[in-house]
Order: C-alpha cells, then structure tokens, then sequence
C-alpha cells in the first residue's frame, strides 16, 4: 500500500484535498454531500488495506478530492483557492509535528479504535461518530501549533454538530497527509513535479 510512487502520492493527495474542501463547504453553507464526508470519515478507520485507493473506498469515491486537487495544481478555470491551499498546508505541518510525538500518534491510534464501535453501530455518518473523531481531534491535534483557523458563517461554525463535523474532517485530513508521506510525498515535490502531478490528475481522472 505505502509503495513510493507518484501514483499513490496523487490519491493520497486527493484525499487530503477532498476533505479541506467539505470543511470549506460546511464552515460555508453548514453542508456537504454525504457520500463524499463517508469516503473521508472511513478513511480514518481503514488502517490496513490493499491499495491506497482502497482506503477511500476506491478511487470512484475521490471525484471530488481529484477535481479540487486539479484546480489546486492549476488546471482548472477557476484558479487556485488560496484559503484551500492553506488548510492543506497547514494540515501537512501538524502532520509532521505529530510524527515527532509516538505518545500523541497513539492516543490518537486508541481514539480511533474506540470510535470504530460507534461506527460499526450506527454508521459513518452518525452524529456521535462526528463528535468521537471531534474529540480525538481537539484533545491531541488542536494542541499542535500551527492551528488550522477555518473561516466560515459564525452560525455554521458555531453549530456544534457542524463543528464536529468540520473537526473530523481535519482529522480524516491528516490521516490523508500520514499516507501521503508514507507514500513518498513531501511538500517540495509539490511544487517541483507539480506539472507531473497535474498530468497523473488528469489521468486518473479519465480513468473513472
């Protein structure tokens, strides 16, 4: 599954990029298409898997995350949205930062499986899945510095079900971010092989 290749360092991406974006929408208009916040919510709890598109559920399952990810590389119209761009950045450094602390990494690792009960019970989109994943991210990542300042409609932000939401997406976020360095990824191959990386986009999305 970690095999370094520009390939799974692309879906990884993707991942990542599919779940800023449903924090944008949902810190926007309160929410967000409930088969794309099942693909990021799984993902956190599928830790062994076969391919790296498995752990999305296959690849199918990351239309939106391929298609933000492509504007964000520049090959949309619609140019790059830099408050996107700075969610994924900042989710890459808190990412680094929890790879420095194994105690942190599991805590969060028992979090998670605590919260796999809830979801198995009552399904991936549950209310109480959204407020564990919530509470793993505010009691372990939100102490990390930088912090991930989400901009928003204070109605929507200051709703506790959407906040939840918005938090376990962050945190399905960083999980995307854990792959994407186990597959290779780092941020300065972002910008050198950002055309390649535009062209394995295109790619993948044609495949679909």
């Amino acid at each position: 599954m970690t095999i370094k290749t520009l390939t799974h360092q692309t879906i990884a991406l993707a991942g990542l990029a599919q779940a800023v974006y449903l924090v944008q929408r949902l810190a926007r208009t309160g929410t967000a298409p409930g088969d794309d916040l099942e693909t990021c919510v799984a993902s956190i709890f599928k830790i062994n898997s076969d391919s790296v598109a498995d752990v999305y559920g296959g690849l199918d399952r990351l239309k939106t995350g391929l298609q933000t990810l492509k504007q964000q590389l520049g090959g949309g119209g619609e140019g790059i949205d830099g408050e996107l761009a700075r969610y994924a950045a900042t989710v890459v450094l808190l990412e680094g930062r929890l790879n420095e602390r194994p105690r942190m990494q599991q805590a969060v690792r028992d979090g998670v499986e605590r919260v796999s009960t809830k979801a198995a019970h009552f399904g991936m989109v549950h209310d109480n899945v959204f407020a564990g994943l919530a509470e793993i991210y505010q009691q372990n990542i939100s102490e990390l510095r930088p912090r991930v300042m989400v901009q928003g409609e204070p109605a929507y932000l200051n709703n506790a079900d959407v906040a939840n939401r918005i938090r376990a997406l962050l945190l399905a976020a960083v999980r995307s971010a854990v792959l994407w360095r186990q597959c290779g990824g780092r941020r300065w191959k972002v910008l050198v092989y950002r055309r390649r990386m535009l062209d394995e986009v295109w790619r993948l999305v044609r495949s679909l």
